[in-house]
């Protein structure tokens, strides 16, 4: 497996005709439709460079955290939130924590920093920065609510 260099914040939200449908929908509103996402856990590899989403090449097999959410519940508002603890020392591994409950995004978000925070703390490392995203959505019919931090090199850009 190759090590990833970079890393991006991406979310979405949108509705579906079945729960796979709005869960598929909510992917492609957030850039990663297209490829095969593979849940990872919350660590950051030490040295990774954040870059603004970019298109991944079609297929490919992407290491993402993500926090999701699904509702078939007509006017419920559901959210979705990443955050990311970056140490100071950046040879050292940052953290990804994902959260998502049914609310606001901004809410739901300030939960998401506060757990990356607190993981960082438990490692004793001294934080340096908090990136975070986040994404609500008022369900009509069924909808879902995606956030991530997607994992790449720079090889399988697309």
């Amino acid at each position: 497996m190759t090590r990833p260099t970079h890393f991006f914040l991406c979310s979405g939200a949108s509705e579906g005709y079945t729960v796979l449908n709005a869960f598929d929908q909510s992917l492609l509103q957030a850039g990663i439709g297209n490829t095969n996402l593979v849940k990872v856990s919350s660590i950051l590899p030490p040295g990774v460079i954040r870059s603004e989403p970019v298109s991944l090449e079609p297929g490919c097999f992407v290491p993402i955290a993500y926090a999701t959410i699904e509702s078939s519940t007509p006017q419920e508002m559901i959210a979705a939130a990443i955050s990311v603890a970056i140490p100071e020392d950046r040879t050292l591994p940052g953290v990804i924590m994902e959260y998502s409950a049914r609310g606001l995004a901004e809410d739901v978000e300030k939960i998401a920093r506060s757990m990356a925070r607190k993981a960082l703390e438990y490692r004793e490392y001294t934080l340096g920065e908090i990136l975070s995203a986040s994404v609500e959505h008022r369900v009509e019919t069924i909808g879902a609510a995606f956030a991530g931090v997607a994992l790449y090199d720079e090889a399988h850009r697309g």
